[in-house]
């Protein structure tokens, strides 16, 4: 309880300050995991899959920053996130106790390197997520360009528990009943839930799956192609370096904002 009311008090303090946006929405998906959505300034213009600092006040009363992906697409009149708890975590211990009408910092300067501007033209492109990691693919799904640009979509979501999938899971149902992309996504999206600790019908590490073949044979498409297959990684730090070596064997090049190629990965990470 005292968390929840020093999380109330900071966030009335945030209220005052320029980069403040309201609170719209909070929902807690399992004891670990929360999103919520908040009102977006008229300034911020920013691409799928890009990420803005947002955050609280510290006990010295100076922002408390880190970077977060924006979940929702471009077109989206607010924004929304996705978030892990750490308990004794500097922002998300305070974070995870906002309630509608708080205020959160917000700030509008976003980037980031999961952008469709930074690959090259292909025919099918693979976005490997693992658990908070699917935020920027939660924006990039909902976003027509995506469909536009690609033949086919794959979205894979790796978490240690079932109950972790739900995100991705109502995102996914979401997506098909959406009027606006949702015959384009129809025939060219295609979802790969697993789980590494509980018995699922896809278990293991992505990693695994993919070298094994399992991932490829599981969709009925042919091994990573570096001619056709683009590939987007955001998850854990060990997870990131360890497709990034799949993909560079695979013939894969990294590619960023001012150097597109065939993959990407995301550095920044919340605590």
């Amino acid at each position: 309880m005292d968390q929840q009311i020093t999380a109330t008090s900071n966030a009335a303090a945030v209220q005052s300050l320029p980069d403040a946006q309201r609170v719209t929405a909070v929902r807690h998906w399992t004891d670990r995991l929360f999103s919520f959505r908040v009102t977006r300034s008229p300034s911020l213009r920013f691409r799928s899959g890009e990420f803005v600092m947002i955050g609280l006040l510290g006990d010295n009363g100076k922002p408390l920053l880190r970077a977060y992906s924006i979940a929702s697409p471009s077109w989206d009149e607010e924004l929304e996130f996705y978030s892990i708890k750490v308990q004794d975590g500097p922002l998300t211990s305070r974070l995870q106790h906002i309630k509608e009408g708080d205020f959160v910092i917000v700030k509008t300067k976003p980037t980031g390197t999961l952008v469709l501007d930074a690959l090259l033209p292909g025919s099918r492109l693979y976005m490997i997520a693992s658990g908070t990691g699917i935020a920027p693919f939660a924006s990039l799904a909902r976003d027509p360009e995506t469909y536009e640009k690609f033949d086919q979509v794959i979205l894979t979501h790796t978490c240690r528990e079932v109950a972790e999938l739900a995100y991705g899971q109502e995102l996914i149902a979401n997506l098909r009943n959406d009027p606006l992309i949702g015959e384009m996504v129809e025939g060219k999206l295609l979802y790969y839930p697993s789980v590494t600790r509980e018995a699922f019908e896809n278990e293991g590490r992505i990693t695994d799956l993919m070298t094994s073949g399992k991932l490829y044979a599981d969709l009925g498409v042919p091994p990573l192609d570096p001619a056709t297959d683009r590939v987007m990684i955001c998850g854990s730090m060990g997870l990131n370096l360890d497709i990034k070596a799949i993909c560079e064997a695979a013939g894969l090049v990294e590619g960023s904002n001012s150097m597109p190629n065939t993959f990407v990965l995301e550095k920044a990470f919340v605590g």
